[in-house]
């Protein structure tokens, strides 16, 4: 088991998706819900996490993100 901040990455937990520590939602389902136009309280109401576990989320897939090797193709 991997712990990031706030964030759990379990093989036995929704397949080893990344989730919110403590909790079965996923990282990529709080991004959706971002980029979709929900606020902050809407999700912590919606999926009864914190403020700080929507920003784990962000920097969990900025640190992602800031990993990967980006290739243009010509």
């Amino acid at each position: 088991m991997i712990a990031l901040d706030n964030i759990c990455i379990d093989k036995n937990i929704k397949g080893g998706k990344p989730v919110i520590k403590g909790t079965r939602v996923p990282v990529d389902l709080v991004l959706g819900k971002l980029a979709g136009g929900m606020t902050y309280e809407e999700i912590i109401r919606e999926y009864e996490i914190t403020r700080e576990d929507i920003l784990a989320a962000l920097r969990y897939a900025s640190s992602y993100i800031a990993e990967d090797e980006i290739r243009a193709v010509a």
